[in-house]
C-alpha cells in the first residue's frame, strides 16, 4: 500500500519525538534535576486549543481545530512553525514545541520553542479555502502571538505564501505594520536573503568545522548524500561549488554514484528533466541502502526518519554522519557509531541553520537593516562553529554522543535562564 506523503511526514516526526525523548530520560539522570527543575521542563508553558469557523467555496460553513504550544520562554520570545496536517493533536504539538526549545538553546539564539498548526490536510482544500482556514486560525490565535510573544515560521506544507497570508491577517487585526510577527517571508516583504538553502549550509559550516577536528582533506572525503529534495540538493550543490567531491545522491526512486565524483549542476538539470536522479548519464544506478553502506567518508543523510538502523549501522562505511534529516539515525545505531567511533552529528545541531536564518529575520524585521547576503552567511557561519564547538567541547569532556551534549548544553542553558529569573 503507497505511504502518503503526509503520513510519512508525521511518522518522521513522531520518530524524531521519540528518539529525544528515550535519550531525555537518561541525561535526566544524569545532570541529577531536581523535582523542581523536572516539573518545569515537563510542562510547556502555555497550550491552547481553538476552534473557528471558515466559510467554503460551497457556501456552507466548516469548524476547524488549530493548536499552538508555546513551551518555554525564559530565553525569549517563543518560536516555532505552524504547520498543516490532517492527523495534527495537541499532544505531537507539544513534543515538537519542546524540542525546538532545545533547538534553540543549542544555537544559543534568544528564542524560546513553540509549534502549532491546524488539522487540515491542505491537498483536500481549494487554494482559497486555505487562506481562509489560515486567516481564521491567526484570528482566533492573534492575541497570543506578536513579534514579543511567539513568533511563528513555515513548517509541514506551509510556505512563504502562507506567511504572507499570516502577516496580512495579524497586521490587520493590530492595525500596524508587524514584519517581525512571522519569519519564512518573501524578501520583499521582509525577508531574509539565503533563508531558501540556510538548513544545507549551516550544516555544511557544521561539517568543515568537523573535518577540522578529524584532520581530514575537503579535497581529499568523498560524500554521500541520501534525499534530494531542498536540503539534499541545496546540500550537493553547496558541497560540489565549494570544491567537494559528492560521489552518490538518492532520491525516494533510487540513487546514483559515481566514484570520481558527480557533476552536481548536470544531475539537477536531469531531476527536473526526469523527475528523479536515477539514470543520470555517466553514473551507476544504486539503491537507497546501498548508498548508506556505501565506500565514503562522509554520510549525509537528508531524506527520511529512521534510515540508519541497527540493521545497517555496522556496515556504514562512512567516519562523519551530519543528520540533515530529523531523526533518521534509531539509538541502536547511535550506540553502534558510538562504540565505532564514528563521529555522528545529531539533527538538533546539524540542521540548525534554518532557525538560526529565522532569527537573523526576525532581528532584521525588528531593525528595519536589511542585510546583504554576505552579512546573513557570515553569521550564519559564526553561529554553528561555535555552536558546534559548544557541543563538541561537552562531547570531548564526558566522553559523551554528540546527541547527547547537544541535548546537555540546550537543558542547561534554559534551566540557568529560569534560575536567574528566579523561577527555581
Amino acid at each position: 500500500m503507497e505511504v502518503k506523503q503526509h503520513e510519512r511526514l508525521h511518522r518522521d516526526d513522531q520518530n524524531l519525538c521519540k528518539l529525544a525523548i528515550s535519550e531525555l530520560e537518561d541525561i535526566y539522570a544524569d545532570l541529577g534535576l531536581s523535582i523542581e527543575e523536572l516539573d518545569l521542563l515537563d510542562m510547556p508553558r502555555r497550550s491552547f486549543t481553538v476552534h473557528f469557523p471558515v466559510k467554503m467555496d460551497s457556501g456552507k460553513m466548516k469548524m476547524f481545530v488549530g493548536h499552538r504550544v508555546q513551551y518555554n520562554d525564559a530565553r525569549g520570545p517563543t518560536k516555532g512553525g505552524i504547520r498543516f496536517h490532517p492527523e495534527l493533536t495537541l499532544g505531537h504539538v507539544m513534543d515538537l514545541a519542546f524540542l525546538m526549545s532545545l533547538k534553540c538553546a543549542v544555537v544559543n539564539i534568544p528564542f524560546g520553542g513553540a509549534k502549532g498548526g491546524v488539522a487540515v490536510d491542505p491537498k483536500e482544500i481549494k487554494r482559497n479555502e486555505l487562506e481562509q482556514v489560515t486567516r481564521g486560525y491567526i484570528h482566533a490565535i492573534a492575541d497570543y502571538i506578536g513579534p514579543f510573544k511567539d513568533i511563528p515560521a513555515p513548517d509541514v506544507y506551509t510556505d512563504e505564501k502562507i506567511m504572507v497570508w499570516i502577516l496580512d491577517e495579524y497586521e490587520r487585526i493590530k492595525g500596524e505594520h508587524a514584519p517581525a510577527v512571522v519569519t519564512g517571508k518573501p524578501i520583499e516583504l521582509g525577508g531574509s536573503r539565503a533563508r531558501s538553502y540556510s538548513t544545507s549550509l549551516g550544516g555544511i559550516y557544521i561539517l568543515e568545522e568537523a573535518l577540522k577536528k578529524t584532520d581530514m582533506d575537503k579535497f581529499e572525503v568523498s560524500i554521500a548524500i541520501q534525499g534530494f529534495g531542498n536540503v539534499g540538493e541545496n546540500a550537493a550543490r553547496i558541497l560540489h561549488e565549494r570544491g567537494y567531491k559528492v560521489i552518490a545522491v538518492s532520491d525516494s526512486k533510487g540513487g546514483i554514484m559515481n566514484r570520481e565524483g558527480l557533476d552536481i549542476p548536470a544531475v539537477m538539470k536531469h531531476k527536473a528533466k526526469t523527475g528523479s536522479v536515477v539514470d543520470f548519464a555517466g553514473a551507476t544506478n544504486i539503491t537507497n541502502e546501498e548508498l548508506l553502506t556505501c565506500e565514503c567518508d562522509i554520510l549525509v543523510p537528508a531524506a527520511l526518519s529512521d534510515q540508519l538502523t541497527k540493521d545497517n549501522a555496522a556496515d556504514v562505511k562512512a567516519k562523519i554522519v551530519l543528520e540533515l534529516a530529523n531523526a533518521p539515525t534509531t539509538k541502536e545505531a547511535d550506540d553502534i557509531f558510538f562504540d565505532r567511533k564514528i563521529m555522528l552529528i545529531p539533527d538538533v545541531l546539524a540542521n540548525a541553520g534554518g532557525v538560526v536564518v529565522s532569527y537573523f529575520e526576525w532581528s532584521q524585521n525588528l531593525t528595519n537593516d536589511y542585510w546583504e547576503e554576505s552579512r546573513v552567511l557570515e553569521r550564519l557561519k559564526k553561529s554553528m562553529i561555535t555552536a558546534f564547538n559548544d557541543v563538541y567541547s561537552i562531547c570531548r569532556e564526558d566522553n559523551c554522543r554528540m546527541r547527547r551534549s547537544a541535548y546537555k548544553l540546550a537543558l542547561k542553558r534554559i534551566l540557568q535562564a529560569e534560575r536567574l529569573r528566579g523561577n527555581l
